[in-house]
């Protein structure tokens, strides 16, 4: 497979993570997937936001698992945008989708929805939960799954093995070329985030690897 360029929550450098807008500017800037993240609203809708706290990144307070969606919807996510569902990015945008699964009782329902509409050739599910990506493998054989880690231990190469992980996504500023090596001796493909800069765009292609999830659309073309 050829380097993939990702969009961090769609193209968070420059517009308001997570939202609709962002995701659009991604597409537009020509990244090859688009990352998001999900939670599990108080009345179980798939929404798209990072914290699993509103108060960040829109203009209220409180924990996403307890507020409804109509609650979220009423928030101000950034430039007026608001809170969208997984559902309403799959139609805002075409590229293929990197979906980050932080509340792990959302695994079943981006299950639901990426088998409804048939999205197993478009839909990447990816967590720093190891049990949440074990779930997705479950749920649906032969999906491409990431297992994702900021710090890591020597056992990183085996959990992503163990919960039938396809990809580790790594934190660029502690990745090693030995991490990276095992994890190709695992036949593993492995992606670095967060590469912001030329000089950690030149460690990416230095160390060979699959892609590289950014925030700054200015990467795309280095």
């Amino acid at each position: 497979m050829s380097f993939v360029t990702i969009g961090h929550r769609g193209l968070m450098g420059v517009e308001p993570e997570n939202t609709l807008r962002s995701f659009v500017r991604a597409e537009r800037a020509g990244v090859d997937a688009i990352e998001l993240d999900l939670h599990l609203s108080k009345d179980g809708a798939l929404v798209v936001m990072h914290d699993a706290e509103v108060d960040r990144t829109t203009d209220g307070t409180g924990r996403i698992a307890d507020k409804t969606l109509a609650e979220l919807r009423e928030l101000d996510a950034g430039q007026g945008e608001r809170v969208p569902l997984f559902e309403e990015v799959l139609d805002a945008v075409g590229s293929p989708v990197q979906a980050e699964i932080k509340d792990v009782a959302a695994a079943r329902a981006l299950a639901e929805v990426i088998t409804r509409r048939g999205l197993a050739g478009r839909v990447e599910v990816s967590s720093f939960h190891d049990e949440a990506v074990a779930e997705i493998a479950e749920l649906l054989p032969g999906l491409p799954t990431v297992l994702i880690a900021s710090r890591w231990g020597p056992d990183v190469v085996e959990r992503a093995r163990a919960a039938g992980a396809a990809t580790l996504a790594l934190n660029i500023r502690r990745l090693t070329l030995e991490t990276v090596e095992q994890a190709r001796a695992a036949g593993l493909r492995i992606i670095a985030w967060v590469v912001n800069t030329p000089e950690q765009l030149s460690l990416v292609r230095a160390f060979g690897l699959d892609g590289a999830t950014t925030d700054r659309p200015e990467i795309l073309g280095a």
